[in-house]
């Protein structure tokens, strides 16, 4: 799978899933973009999935039409350890993942 990690998911978390391509906002350069812009980008760059801790983004954003998968992490916060906290939850999501949904883990 290519995955997209948005800007305010730790850097980090990219050691932790292992046997997927994984990409941050950071390193493709699109640090500062609003959602919107920033899912168009994710598609345009064939990625299947977006992980995100912006809990507001399934209210902003309809994503059923798009060819990606959006996974929310909803943890205590966005720091590491509380994050790999839901790195089980989140593998099998991202097992599961099917184009258009939107999966809030935590």
């Amino acid at each position: 799978m290519r995955i997209l990690l948005d800007e305010q998911v730790p850097r980090r978390l990219v050691r932790d899933l292992t046997g997927h391509q994984v990409r941050t906002v950071q390193q493709c350069g699109w640090s500062g973009l609003r959602n919107g812009a920033l899912l168009i980008r994710a598609v345009a760059g064939r990625f299947d999935i977006f992980i995100t801790g912006d809990r507001n983004l399934e209210y902003q954003q309809n994503v059923s039409n798009m060819p990606l998968c959006v996974l929310v992490l909803a943890g205590r916060s966005n720091r590491l350890r509380d994050i790999r906290e839901l790195l089980p939850a989140m593998l099998r999501a991202i097992d599961d993942a099917r184009p258009g949904s939107l999966i809030r883990i935590g």
